[in-house]
């Protein structure tokens, strides 16, 4: 059983020059896929439970399919709630069995955040797992706008909350379908020079490749959440095997099609994050 904290993982490289990738799952196929690439790459990697995940299978049930995976896995798995946006939705996800909560504050004013993520970090710790939490805002590609991450804000946010690691807005977006543009280094620097937490990057499909690699072996940015653009190769490969045979109907035999475009796409953006 290689089942794993957030802690387990990204204490590590921060160590020692790497990232882990959390990867933003939907389902069963997807959640495999990323567990296959990750021990064809040799490197832990954090399955993640946003929103959408949730909405559609229950917090109980993907608690028992990280698992799952994570006993016959050969590479450290972390099962990882993501957004959290109550104390409940933490508290069902720490009940069902994850090793990591995000509990996502950043709507609320400085002091709130600090407050309610640092009673979500004493639970999550009183259960022998790790919390993330978010300081600044990361917006949405078409939707809400960022607020940045004030250094000074970020250390009192790290100090006082008790968090694991530590998600911050630096350009970052979510759901963005390109890499134009980049991640603020002047401020990510400012930032890691007053706290020794991991820190996340929350949209990481939008960041050029290159910029990645940089940051994942010379920063303190220890995890990329990556869901757009996987997604993106998921939903091509679904298209191309629906499209193959207009007259199959049996999505079994239909998604198995998607497991190796998957795989290969997930192991590309895996190898990217690796140590020197």
């Amino acid at each position: 059983m290689t089942l794993a904290t957030l802690s387990d993982v990204l204490q590590p490289a921060l160590r020692e020059g790497y990232a882990v990738a959390g990867l933003v799952t939907l389902g069963w196929e997807d959640m495999q896929a990323y567990v296959a690439a990750a021990e064809a790459e040799n490197c832990p990697v954090i399955l993640q439970a946003g929103p959408s995940c949730r909405a559609h299978t229950p917090l109980p049930i993907l608690g028992k399919m990280f698992r799952h995976l994570a006993e016959q896995a050969t590479v450290p798995v972390v099962a990882h709630l993501d957004h959290g946006y109550t104390a409940e939705d933490c508290k069902i996800a720490i009940e069902s069995g994850f090793t990591s909560v995000m509990f996502d504050g950043s709507r609320t004013p400085l002091q709130q955040n600090i407050d309610d993520t640092a009673k979500i970090a004493e639970m999550a710790h009183a259960a022998g797992i790790s919390c993330e939490g978010e300081i600044g805002f990361v917006g949405y590609a078409d939707g809400e706008s960022s607020a940045g991450t004030d250094p000074e804000e970020a250390a009192k946010f790290a100090r006082d909350s008790g968090v694991d690691a530590m998600a911050i807005s630096v350009g970052n977006v979510h759901l963005q379908q390109d890499k134009e543009g980049g991640l603020d280094e002047p401020r990510i620097r400012a930032i890691e020079a007053v706290t020794e937490v991991p820190l996340v990057i929350h949209g990481g499909s939008g960041v050029p490749v290159a910029q990645r690699k940089s940051l994942s072996q010379r920063s303190k940015i220890c995890k990329f959440n990556i869901g757009t653009e996987l997604r993106m190769a998921f939903g091509t490969a679904l298209r191309e095997a629906v499209n193959s045979d207009p007259e199959r109907f049996d999505r079994v035999s239909i998604l198995k099609e998607t497991h190796v475009p998957l795989v290969t796409a997930t192991r590309q953006v895996l190898q990217g994050f690796k140590r020197l």
